[in-house]
């Protein structure tokens, strides 16, 4: 009996050995090929000048307080609360110490659209990954090609302050095995190319839905709520429904394009909150690209 007992309790650990380096290997880091990043090229910062605005770096990288051009020294710090814990946004200037100055391309795409840091580990999705990976590896290449243009800074954020078991970098690749794609967020049939711009820039760089869909226990997107609306991360009132079932249902695209480039509502209100910035940013961005972020948002599902 004892010798059966052991073989069968033999048995089990064997198992669970297998099971544990089935589970690593799937949920492993998994950078693109190089090849993906070489056929980008060299990025052109004029071009990334404007995904940096479609993407609103400085809303989250910017060290807090600062204002006009000072923004433009990414030098993170920014504290992210969240049921998690607290997120320290990073310092992405061009300081080869302090910031991303020492990165090449390649670590630099991976960590915006693969979620795999310099060292080859899983980084958290408080940073917005999840959207950035259905960027081009052209428009990675001009953000970073413009990013190398500004302002260096020497400031280091603080690490993250997460508890256990949230602090375990490990894990994270069971998130992205359940969470992580770089799929369209919604099947919209019969779309025209400006509506597919839209899309692009709304699930992708634009990462609108980081605020304005709902999560689950876990974090990750509640299926079937894209863009549904959600609680508010700073502690109040909540993220408004922007698809047509939602609060903005009853707006036209050129109101849709106006709120953005002005600030302004039909109702003649002002934009608030978290959004003055994203709004800042997108007035930046050419009348075609807010044309097809209108498009697409009258296109996606009524919820």
């Amino acid at each position: 009996m004892a010798t059966r007992a052991i073989k069968v309790l033999a048995g089990l650990v064997g198992l669970g050995v297998i099971g544990a380096g089935a589970f690593l290997f799937i949920t492993r880091p998994q950078p693109w090929p190089a090849e993906h990043w070489e056929q980008a090229g060299v990025g052109d910062a004029a071009r990334g000048a404007i995904v940096f605005s479609m993407g609103g770096c400085v809303s989250c990288h910017a060290a807090p307080g600062a204002e006009g051009d000072a923004k433009l020294t990414l030098a993170g710090g920014l504290a992210l609360k969240s049921p998690f814990g607290t997120f320290h946004v990073p310092n992405i200037s061009p300081d080869e110490k302090a910031g991303i100055g020492g990165w090449t391309l390649a670590e630099f795409g991976d960590a915006m659209t693969r979620g795999v840091g310099p060292g080859g580990e899983h980084l958290y999705p408080s940073f917005p990954y999840g959207s950035y990976s259905r960027m081009s590896a052209a428009d990675v290449a001009d953000l970073f090609a413009y990013i190398k243009t500004l302002p260096k800074s020497d400031h280091v954020a603080p690490p993250h302050d997460l508890g256990f078991p949230f602090n375990i970098r490990l894990a994270l690749g069971g998130w992205k095995f359940l969470y992580f794609n770089d799929r369209p967020r919604v099947e919209l049939a019969n779309a025209d190319d400006k509506v597919k711009r839209g899309q692009y820039i709304v699930e992708g760089p634009g990462h609108c839905g980081e605020c304005h869909t709902p999560r689950d226990a876990l974090g990750g997107f509640k299926s079937g709520e894209w863009l549904a609306g959600a609680p508010n991360p700073e502690g109040e009132g909540k993220i408004p429904n922007i698809t047509p079932g939602g609060e903005i249902g009853n707006w036209s695209e050129a109101d849709i394009v106006a709120y953005l480039q002005t600030g302004f509502t039909p109702e003649y209100d002002s934009v608030g909150g978290s959004m003055v910035e994203v709004q800042q940013n997108m007035a930046k961005l050419p009348q075609a690209e807010v044309e097809a972020i209108a498009a697409y948002l009258k296109a996606v599902p009524k919820r």
